[in-house]
């Protein structure tokens, strides 16, 4: 089971969060994305609950509730997709000799 849970205050740690999913149910995991170059959170964050019963009351409690000066943003997370940029292969035939459109 995994929440998202986003519009987070830049402040947020991962134990504030563990303390108020723990509210609804037992909290399993909790994710705090950093960003790679300024070293502080990205004001999203991922939730894991032990059921889904216990991530259906979070969600439907805290959704749109008002914390730390911010409306939630909090939602069943999607799958994530695999778009990674730095996929091998393919190209665009730059350097190809076999492809030279230049005849001698």
């Amino acid at each position: 089971m995994s929440i998202y849970v986003g519009n987070l205050s830049y402040e947020v740690t991962s134990d504030d969060l563990s303390e108020v999913f723990a509210e609804y149910g037992t909290v399993s995991r909790v994710q705090v994305p950093m960003d790679r170059e300024t070293g502080r959170m990205r004001g999203f964050a991922f939730v894991e609950m032990a059921s889904e019963a216990e991530e259906a009351a979070a969600i439907a409690a805290l959704d749109g509730a008002e914390w730390m000066g911010r409306d939630l943003k909090v939602n069943k997370a999607k799958p994530r997709e695999n778009n990674n940029k730095r996929s091998s292969g393919g190209g665009g035939g730059w350097g190809d000799s076999s492809r030279s459109s230049r005849r001698n």
